[in-house]
């Protein structure tokens, strides 16, 4: 058994703190969306997390691990995230935590599915029929029977979240590539960059909030709302979202720099009764039937994947000895 296999339970480790820290996070930006910008919210939390990365950096390498002779596969892993994150934070404004949360929860099996052309993973016809259940689930919570009129959001808002799931599953395979020649701290630091400059920019060409007054829907308005200084408690809110948002960083980054993709992506269901919590705690916010069926679904689509590997005593998937993001 190689080093990397013996990684594994130290992958798990980090992906469950890392979901936990993941649903505080999204729960945070949901209280703060009536009242601030996206940008505005992402350039804050993204700015102290950078610091928080660059400590864990002086750990791993210093600034020398900072080179990469991968510039380009950096800004492109970069840019997934982004589009990951707003997609699913414009949907969290006027959804219930649960359900974009839920929606989202395709990112694990777009991850089982693009392993296979992009990392050369296997996957059988029992693990590929069990994630077509998944999508099942994902297709009950966008109820295609009802008529767009009767729903609480539009059709584009729900399919926000599956956007954010196949981009984020697009970048977890490219720091799976990036991984075996750059540390966890590294990787964080180069996304938080990304967040920065791009909500900076943002801020250059709709931060006065003149876009802000030609829309009427909400999540537009989310993101384009005029920046506004924050006041004394939401400064608190926006540090510990920018303390987690490092945290995120880089136990995301580790767990998927230790182990392959498929090993690691079924442990962030956890993420799904967090969400659940969350969301009745702070916004007494309870899942529909559509939402319960598709999370138990993709639950159950993730679990029989997982353990029915480990009962093999297999991995869940070859991967190369030594490397990885």
């Amino acid at each position: 058994m190689t080093t990397r296999s013996n990684s594994a339970g130290l992958a798990i480790a980090f992906v469950l703190f890392g979901v936990l820290c993941i649903s505080l996070n999204d729960m945070l930006i949901k209280s703060l969306s009536n009242g601030y910008p996206l940008h505005e919210i992402i350039f804050f939390r993204s700015a102290i997390a950078l610091c928080v990365s660059f400590v864990f950096l002086q750990f791993e390498g210093g600034l020398s691990a900072l080179r990469t002779e991968q510039p380009l596969l950096h800004v492109f892993r970069g840019v997934l995230v982004v589009i990951a994150n707003m997609s699913f934070f414009l949907a969290l404004a006027v959804m219930p935590l649960a359900d974009a949360t839920a929606l989202f929860f395709a990112a694990p099996l777009f991850i089982t599915i693009l392993s296979i052309p992009i990392l050369g993973e296997k996957v059988g016809p029992i693990r590929f029929g069990a994630v077509l259940v998944g999508f099942i689930g994902v297709l009950i919570m966008q109820r295609p029977w009802e008529p767009s009129e009767t729903l609480e959001v539009s059709r584009i808002v729900m399919l926000l979240p599956v956007l954010g799931a196949l981009t984020y599953a697009l970048n977890q395979l490219m720091t799976r590539k990036l991984g075996v020649k750059a540390p966890a701290s590294a990787l964080a630091i180069y996304i938080q960059l990304t967040f920065v400059f791009v909500s900076a920019f943002f801020f250059l060409i709709a931060g006065d909030g003149k876009f802000a007054a030609t829309v009427t829907n909400e999540s537009l308005q989310f993101l384009f709302r005029a920046w506004i200084w924050p006041s004394q408690q939401d400064q608190w809110v926006l540090l510990g979202l920018g303390v987690n948002g490092g945290l995120i960083g880089y136990a995301l980054s580790q767990a998927y720099r230790l182990a392959d993709a498929a090993t690691v992506a079924p442990f962030e269901y956890i993420g799904l009764p967090l969400a659940v919590f969350w969301g009745f705690l702070a916004f007494s916010d309870l899942p529909t039937w559509e939402v319960w069926t598709g999370i138990a679904l993709i639950l159950a689509s993730g679990l029989f994947v997982f353990f029915r590997e480990r009962v093999k005593a297999k991995r869940v998937t070859p991967r190369p000895v030594a490397r990885r993001h």
